[in-house]
């Protein structure tokens, strides 16, 4: 009898130790909405992950190139730049914002219009393993705050 249940105890634990290292959750993920014939836009959204984890990728139909950007002073001027990835510490919330970090989306395949919802794959890296977070993405303009 015993035999059995090792395996199955042993399965439990194996999934939810696998469990542990997806902790990631996302809050409000939205798509700035574009005009006809715009190529770019950003994606902004909360993202807190229960590990030390770093955000790696982002893939989507609606974009044939996906790149993390931050804002940054250089002297006198704010400057949008790529960076490599995203850190994100164990419990701390990392806001993904207009004029700050964002995603942004190139060589568009269609506009995203206002009401729309962009499925996206975000790529998390924890412990040296790559997993993704499937996420839907309301559409909307800039001006209205991401919590409506």
């Amino acid at each position: 009898m015993m035999k059995f249940r090792l395996p199955m105890i042993l399965a439990t634990m194996l999934f939810a130790a696998s469990a542990a290292h997806a902790q990631v959750d996302i809050a409000n993920p939205w798509v700035r909405a574009t005009v006809s014939e715009q190529k770019t836009t950003g994606v902004f959204m909360k993202i807190t992950s229960k590990a030390d984890a770093k955000l790696v990728s982002v893939r989507t139909a609606l974009a044939g190139r996906t790149e993390i950007h931050e804002m940054a002073m250089e002297g006198d001027t704010m400057k949008m730049r790529q960076i490599p990835n995203l850190p994100l510490p164990a419990g701390a919330t990392v806001e993904l914002k207009p004029g700050g970090l964002h995603i942004m989306l190139f060589e568009l395949t269609a506009q995203a219009k206002e009401g729309d919802t962009v499925p996206l794959t975000l790529v998390i890296e924890t412990g040296g393993k790559q997993e993704t977070v499937e996420v839907s993405a309301a559409v909307r303009p800039l001006k209205k705050p991401a919590h409506h």
